[in-house]
């Protein structure tokens, strides 16, 4: 960075704000301190073992999932770090049933907080990158403590999303509404510094995320997308793609901004009562948001996921965002009818031409 004039978060935040003559500096203040959450997590992530926080805990979270150490930790840190400041009239957390009380006596504020302090978390004793989500959304009832009720808003209603990614570097990647940002963590001055100012997603792809110890509970209209892919330049698609998969959804967000790619984790027959695996509000409208910001599209895989109206704090759904070309064609997947064999004894796959043109 020697002989490099670089912006940092704080000043890319002071010249949005310019930006909007009416603003009170409290949306500035809460980015700027979810980016302080980001900081000490990222901190003892570096730290692994030596640190004492890796290994998994006898509690569940809501989701009824086995938590890690980590897991605590990272949403203490984010508690404690934006819950003061008199900027929320509320806050959620993927590792807590209900809306997190804020203290009494401190004032509230226009934003809630919509956050997954770690995500990945599966992936920390083995070394693998892992992140932080999080979103704002303003608060139907400004100033008042907010109920269940006001965090149920669509993913187009958000003002502002975002990640960090602790890996080789921790990064910051954010969207307020105009374009995506990636911003590096300098460990010795402990800022962030703006490196990437224009992320933008690829329209076009030869590169897929997809789970395939699922293949037998897809629907259709996915297997085809899989199959077409896979069958190459020999195929209907007539290329080659490349599969990749992370367990980390911060780690193939990245990747996707970074170079381009799509991603799918479909709903699926293996329970009908969760249409998909991850959560509506802590995961895939923030990444929804910072995606189609960046030229990308997000999708339920049948419909645009922005516009989809939460009925639960931790809602689950089919997930499919990245390159728009891919996006689009599996949502036309889906749209186009399909036929079962008539003998067939396994009716999840009903019959495709895997050399169907478009």
């Amino acid at each position: 960075m020697f002989g490099i004039e670089r912006t940092t978060l704080t000043e890319y935040l002071i010249a949005h704000r310019r930006a909007h003559p009416g603003s009170t500096g409290e949306f500035n203040a809460l980015i700027l301190q979810v980016a302080q959450a980001c900081k000490a997590i990222s901190r003892i992530v570096a730290h692994g073992a030596l640190g004492g926080a890796l290994g998994t805990l006898e509690s569940e979270n809501v989701q009824g999932e086995t938590q890690k150490k980590l897991d605590v930790i990272a949403d203490e840190i984010f508690l404690r770090a934006t819950h003061w400041g008199g900027d929320l009239a509320g806050m959620v957390s993927e590792e807590n049933a209900d809306p997190i009380p804020l203290p009494q006596g401190h004032a509230r504020g226009k934003y809630l907080l919509v956050f997954d302090p770690l995500d990945g978390s599966s992936n920390i004793d083995v070394n693998v990158s892992v992140g932080s989500i999080f979103s704002v959304l303003r608060a139907p009832k400004p100033h008042e403590d907010a109920q269940t009720g006001d965090f149920l808003q669509p993913g187009n209603r958000q003002v502002a999303a975002g990640y960090a990614i602790y890996g080789p570097s921790t990064m910051l990647v954010l969207t307020v509404g105009s374009g995506v940002v990636g911003f590096t963590l300098d460990p010795i001055l402990g800022d962030f510094f703006l490196t990437h100012p224009d992320i933008r997603v690829p329209p076009t792809t030869r590169e897929f995320a997809i789970n395939a110890s699922n293949a037998r509970f897809w629907e259709a209209p996915v297997r085809r997308y899989v199959d077409e892919c896979l069958a190459g330049r020999s195929g209907p698609r007539e290329a080659d793609f490349n599969m990749r998969w992370i367990a980390s959804l911060v780690a193939e967000t990245h990747r996707i901004l970074t170079r381009g790619g799509v991603f799918l984790y479909p709903r699926d027959t293996r329970a009908p009562d969760k249409p998909g695996r991850l959560r509506l509000l802590y995961e895939c409208n923030p990444i929804g948001m910072l995606v189609e910001q960046a030229g990308g599209r997000a999708s339920t895989g049948r419909l645009p996921l922005l516009e989809v109206h939460p009925d639960a704090l931790h809602q689950r759904i089919g997930f499919v965002f990245g390159s728009c070309e891919e996006v689009e064609r599996i949502e036309r997947y889906h749209d186009e009818p399909t036929e079962a064999p008539p003998d067939s004894d396994m009716p999840l796959f009903n019959r495709r031409s895997l050399f169907l043109d478009d």
